[in-house]
């Protein structure tokens, strides 16, 4: 069993900057794609940005520009860095990896339970 921990969440003024960080655990597993999304109150889980183990990075539209997100493989760590925090970008993020275990072919997903965000204005 994989298990995902978040870090790094808390209140910050618009304008500020925040930065999560979310740490793998599990062995005998190889992780591909390793994200962050998001869920604000009343609204669906979104995705915020993603980076594959080559580097290959994804952001939602709303995030590019202000986010950055990086990966430390050697720790299985996925790091979201945001700067030019909004309101609109309270939520609870929720971090999320795919990938597969030893000798399996099913592609296997899980999350972290999540860390709240919240931008005040």
């Amino acid at each position: 069993q994989v298990q995902l921990v978040e870090s790094g969440g808390g209140l910050v003024q618009a304008g500020g900057s925040l930065r999560l960080s979310c740490a793998a655990s599990g062995s005998m597993f190889s992780i591909n794609t390793m994200g962050w999304y998001r869920q604000a109150s009343g609204k669906q889980r979104e995705l915020v940005a993603a980076i594959t183990s080559d580097g290959i990075k994804n952001y939602a539209d709303s995030v590019k520009g202000r986010f950055t997100i990086s990966r430390d493989n050697a720790k299985n760590t996925v790091f979201l860095q945001m700067n030019s925090l909004k309101t609109e970008d309270t939520a609870v993020y929720y971090c999320n990896c795919d990938g597969y275990y030893y000798r399996e072919s099913e592609r296997r997903y899980y999350w972290g339970q999540g860390t709240q965000v919240t931008v005040s204005s």
